[in-house]
């Protein structure tokens, strides 16, 4: 066991929290003010907090490794010999403290990279050998990462999960098979080399096979519709078809919304973040850009562009696989030779700008662009050999001559350069027209890198796009929300200004007749009128997405995260029924049975209560100061249950229909974060799944723990959420670390098992899905980590939450 322990000193080391105590700088004789001596001190106090939780993790796994050691001993007795097995290979990952980050090992004078930061960076292969020769990538802190740097996700439910794209989340070595006992009944899975012992119904110990091969369910899932788009980091990806869809993206999926007709259609070719669209001069055509991304198995997904049709769906061709790197940041269709080349620039440190045939997917020509961020390329409307680009303290005008991009800077003179020139577009004469940082619209006369014309202070603050309509009006819009539209001599007509609440305007597009569609920072896309009032047509979540709950009887649900909205939708009109703002970022929510109020955690230890039909508050209470990971009432509606990131689970007396608690008690005997509840149908029982694998009961009402495997094992379960259990323990997938699985949810019916995993999947499977890998129906839409998932009350629909990719997909089983 010496070997062991060892392994934990260095698991969890001390040494950097020990050098940080002892550091003087904040002493009496420190210049530091009170105040942050004070901050000083409680940062301390909250890092001894953490460490005393990571050894108390530590000695409580010391323990289990020692019980399975015993019984290993046992079983090796009865079968002979066998190869031992090295401890350190089953030691759990390194949990992350609440900052999110991860003790550094022993020797270790850095921080951990942020999550995933690495795991874009290296392309594959050039299928074509590059002319351009990049700069590493290295270099470069990755901006793409599906979790950023991992704090979201570490700090919510997943003790070390680093981030969906971390290739390194799969085990090197082979997961150990499930052990089926037939005397006591359970079967005992692993998890990162940890036992999870799960007690099965005593009428299925005897026709119990742990060979038996699971089955498909007979259902599938169609995604039916997508809520929201992404408008906050994202630039010219509205666009209005001559079908009378409006197409933009979110997440994975490329949206066609028929306004009128309120149907969406969705392209879902794309395996990760889209960041760029264009449309060719047809109409038809169009093509799509997404990230670089890392599959479930490890393997490097490369950034490329899809070209497809609108009509049919189908993909006409993949471009730049291998010779992108990171993602695509800005795409154009050529105007003037029927839309044949394609100009793209991808997010490498130079920012590579390419030109492709890309009916034969053939590159034509390549140049560093910039190692500054670039917003906008642009092909000039009556020369297919001219491409206009901008962005950080740049404006190019590219000509294509003979294999080669020749560069021309435009000369700002005696204007005084702006720091970012966001946008561009074309006059009817050729003249190209952009807007920057300052606030100013510049016009750039045709063929000349030279100021022309000079609209001074067009807008307060930045100007993030400018749109030529087919009548030859200017319209221009930024972050003072205002929309405004010039004449041809470049005179101002009039000026519309959107509402704070959906925020500055970052795309522009022309919309049918006289309408135009605004796409904004805080993801709403807005039709409207140059002299009218404009209205949302879609509208979705503004960062990172946990909290999901369906009412329990009508056809709604209520998302909640980060962005500190609660929104309540309508599952068949697809409509915000309500959304309100709360003053800390949520995390969960649960409907009270009767479907009067809603309870919301957020990540403070404060929860709230909600009136369902008026959104008025109800009641607030605190419990802990940290995340409420679960909100669950039991099925009679006397009690609430709530999952904490303290180990505790809280107890609270329910009256009034809702409006009325007390609090009954806290239920103590987890040793890690709490993550998942689920109520037994009469009410009596709870059961609960920790961070570190832990499958708990409980008797709710008097906050006692309930260690019976008899009085447990039959117990039926209203709800099933919990991933680990007899039940659902087929879901996991071989050599998964524990953390791969955020969400479960079984079906009213009891037929079906759903899940959402850190890849970006959906899994359908049919329930009960008690025999070892499991066979599943997988949909992709999401590309983040998909935080939750459930269906609607009758089961005429699924609804998953994407984390940072912000939108929630609802899909009908079919």
């Amino acid at each position: 066991m010496e070997d062991g322990f060892s392994s934990y000193s260095s698991l969890y080391d001390t040494s950097s929290l020990l050098q940080f105590c002892n550091d003087d700088s904040a002493s009496a004789t420190s210049s530091m003010e009170v105040t942050d001596r004070i901050a000083s001190l409680e940062q301390r106090v909250q890092m001894q907090d953490d460490e005393i939780q990571l050894l108390k993790s530590a000695l409580a796994d010391v323990v289990r490794r020692l019980n399975l050691s015993e019984e290993q001993q046992a079983m090796g007795s009865r079968r002979g010999p066998t190869k031992a097995r090295p401890m350190i290979a089953t030691l759990p990952v390194r949990p992350t403290v609440n900052n999110g980050t991860v003790l550094p090992k022993k020797g270790s004078s850095t921080l951990p990279s942020p999550a995933g930061s690495g795991s874009r960076k290296d392309a594959s292969p050039a299928t074509n050998k590059s002319t351009v020769r990049r700069a590493n990538s290295n270099e470069h802190v990755g901006t793409l990462t599906r979790k950023d740097s991992g704090d979201s996700k570490g700090n919510r439910t997943r003790a070390g999960s680093t981030g969906s794209n971390s290739s390194g989340k799969r085990s090197d070595s082979k997961q150990r098979d499930p052990v089926f006992n037939a005397e006591e009944g359970y079967v005992k899975m692993f998890l990162k080399g940890r036992p999870v012992t799960m007690f099965m119904p005593k009428d299925q110990v005897e026709s119990y096979s742990l060979e038996a091969r699971g089955e498909l369910p007979s259902n599938k899932l169609k995604l039916d519709w997508v809520y929201g788009y992404r408008g906050r980091d994202c630039r010219s990806n509205l666009y209005l078809l001559p079908t009378g869809e409006t197409v933009y993206f979110i997440a994975s999926v490329v949206v066609l919304f028929n306004v009128d007709e309120q149907l969406q259609r969705h392209y879902t070719g794309h395996t990760d973040d889209i960041k760029c669209l264009a449309v060719h001069p047809d109409k038809i055509t169009i093509a799509t850009g997404q990230v670089a991304g890392t599959s479930s198995d490890g393997k490097q997904l490369a950034p490329h562009v899809r070209v497809w049709d609108s009509v049919s769906l189908n993909t006409l061709q993949v471009l730049g696989t291998g010779f992108f790197d990171r993602a695509l940041v800005c795409l154009a269709f050529s105007k003037s030779n029927g839309g044949n080349t394609l100009c793209v620039v991808d997010d490498s440190n130079d920012h590579v700008l390419s030109v492709w045939d890309w009916q034969r997917e053939e590159r034509l020509a390549e140049a560093k662009c910039s190692n500054e961020s670039v917003f906008a390329a642009d092909f000039h409307p009556t020369d297919s050999n001219v491409v206009v680009t901008c962005g950080k303290s740049h404006l190019y005008f590219w000509t294509l001559e003979k294999g080669l991009l020749v560069k021309k800077q435009g000369l700002f003179e005696k204007q005084e350069k702006p720091k970012f020139v966001l946008c561009v577009t074309f006059a009817e004469n050729g003249d190209a027209i952009t807007g920057d940082s300052s606030g100013n619209i510049l016009v750039w006369g045709k063929g000349t890198n030279r100021i022309s014309r000079v609209i001074q202070g067009a807008h307060e603050g930045s100007i993030f796009a400018v749109c030529m309509l087919r009548n030859g009006t200017l319209v221009s819009g930024g972050k003072d929300r205002r929309l405004v539209s010039w004449d041809g001599s470049y005179q101002q007509i009039q000026t519309v200004e959107v509402l704070e609440s959906f925020g500055p305007i970052r795309t522009i597009a022309e919309g049918r007749g006289e309408t135009v569609l605004i796409g904004t920072t805080k993801n709403f896309v807005l039709q409207g009128s140059l002299d009218g009032d404009f209205i949302p047509i879609t509208q979705g979540h503004t960062d990172e997405l946990w909290g999901l709950a369906v009412h329990p009887w009508k056809p709604q649900f209520l998302s909640c995260g980060y962005d500190r909205q609660v929104c309540l939708w309508d599952s068949s009109t697809h409509q915000l029924i309500w959304t309100k703002t709360l003053e800390d970022t949520a995390q969960s929510a649960g409907f009270h049975p009767s479907g009067a109020v809603v309870a919301v955690g957020t990540q403070t230890g404060r929860w709230l209560v909600l009136d369902t039909d008026s959104k008025d508050l109800v009641t607030v209470h605190t419990d802990g100061n940290e995340q409420l990971s679960v909100m669950r009432y039991g099925p009679d509606g006397n009690f609430l249950a709530i999952g904490s990131h303290d180990n505790y689970i809280y107890i609270y007396a329910v009256a009034e229909n809702g409006r009325k608690y007390s609090r009954v008690g806290k239920c103590s005997g987890h040793s890690s974060f709490i993550t998942h509840l689920d109520w037994s149908v009469d009410s009596q029982y709870l059961v609960s799944n920790s961070g570190d694998y832990e499958i708990l009961y409980w008797i709710p009402s008097v906050c006692k723990q309930v260690v019976s495997a008899e009085t447990t094992r039959d117990i039926e379960w209203f709800t099933q959420t919990c991933t680990l259990g007899f039940q659902v323990f087929g879901l996991w997938p071989d050599g998964s670390d524990g953390t791969d699985i955020n969400a479960a949810c079984r079906s009213n019916s009891k037929t079906l098992l759903v899940t959402g995993d850190d890849f970006g999947k959906v899994h359908l499977f049919s329930y009960p899905c008690s025999q070892f890998r499991a066979p599943s129906h997988i949909y992709r839409g999401h590309s983040s980590h998909v935080t939750n998932v459930s269906f609607l009350y009758d089961d005429s629909y699924l609804v998953s939450t994407g984390g940072k990719d912000m939108s929630v997909l609802q899909w009908r089983i079919v």
